[in-house]
């Protein structure tokens, strides 16, 4: 196969400049099962479902676009202690490379438990695992190669010849994850997680190579801390390292409660987020009812500014949570962010 001279290599250039190689979200507090699969069901409802969007340095013949949706719910709930919490979920995951020529698609399944350690349940920890089947696709009609080139651009005719193999590749994937939560009081909270993906370092080669993918590990953490009547102080953190990669985030958003309401609030959010030595992330969102909504943009601060204009990318999240129609369920102590 000849050098890759289009799409493919301005995305080959982005990923060596970025700081992790797995697709990840700016919110990543808002996408629990692919931040842990520890997070299943790590929530206060019947069920949850969530959606992410992000579209990454859309200046540079779209880089990355990514979208992620989410479904995951607490099961046998009188079977275990009523401050436990058994969860299962389900994921899709889509991340397009280079304006569409190098698409990866996922399709996860998640189990996770999370134990009570006291009588109020204001201390839990918990151990996930996530199974996931990945297929990664090369759409050679978006990639040009140095046999086409002429005085006049890339006008020639390919003679190069593809099979499936070469642009279609699957495989099996392990990841695993625990978190522990707690609060001295049922008002704050704080947690601190860590997970590994690619554990059995699946191979990922489109010609048949021995190319093996190599783990990645995520550090989380976090804490919510009143800060004047319903309203609180957000902060969250996330580093993770592949290979030589590594991603570190961190921030803190202000939630003020507008409805005066502390059973059904409607609250406002307004923070920041730090990607180091990349970008400044602006975070606004608004929860209601059993909803909540935020969005982000990056502001691109790396050596990449020049070429992307300071245009990181868009970032949307979406979560919905069931509440509980039972006034005697016990309220569980989670982390929101």
């Amino acid at each position: 196969m000849k050098k890759i001279l289009s799409t493919l290599t301005i995305c080959i250039a982005l990923a060596s400049v970025s700081h992790a190689q797995d697709p990840n979200f700016s919110q990543f507090f808002a996408s629990p099962l692919t931040l842990n699969p520890a997070l299943t069901g790590k929530f206060d409802g019947v069920y949850r479902v969530a959606g992410n969007y992000r579209n990454q340095w859309p200046s540079i013949s779209n880089a990355y676009t990514t979208a992620t949706v989410s479904w995951d719910m607490g099961i046998m709930k009188n079977r275990i202690p009523e401050y436990d919490q058994f969860g299962v979920g389900i994921m899709g995951f889509t991340d397009r490379a280079g304006d569409g020529a190098l698409t990866n698609n996922y399709a996860a399944l998640s189990l996770a438990y999370h134990k009570g350690l006291d009588e109020n349940g204001y201390h839990q920890i918990g151990a996930g695992f996530q199974g996931t089947y990945v297929n990664k696709r090369l759409n050679t009609l978006n990639l040009k190669f140095q046999d086409q080139l002429t005085p006049f651009g890339f006008t020639g005719v390919t003679q190069e010849i593809f099979t499936n193999q070469q642009v279609n590749v699957s495989y099996f994937d392990l990841n695993a994850g625990f978190i522990y939560n707690g609060s001295t009081n049922g008002y704050n909270n704080f947690y601190l997680g860590a997970s590994m993906y690619h554990i059995n370092r699946p191979k990922e080669s489109f010609q048949g190579g021995n190319f093996v993918l190599n783990p990645r590990t995520t550090i989380q953490g976090g804490a919510k801390i009143p800060a004047g009547t319903y309203n609180y102080l957000h902060f969250a953190a996330n580093h993770s390292m592949q290979a030589k990669a590594h991603n570190t985030m961190i921030g803190a958003a202000y939630s003020m409660n507008v409805n005066n309401d502390e059973e059904n609030p409607t609250n406002v959010y307004l923070g920041s987020w730090y990607r180091l030595k990349d970008a400044i992330i602006p975070y606004v969102g608004l929860e209601f009812g059993e909803w909540h909504l935020g969005a982000s943009y990056d502001v691109n601060t790396s050596s990449l500014k020049p070429a992307s204009n300071s245009r990181g990318g868009v970032e949307i999240s979406l979560i919905y949570i069931k509440k509980y129609t039972d006034p005697n369920m016990k309220k569980l102590n989670c982390p929101k962010f």
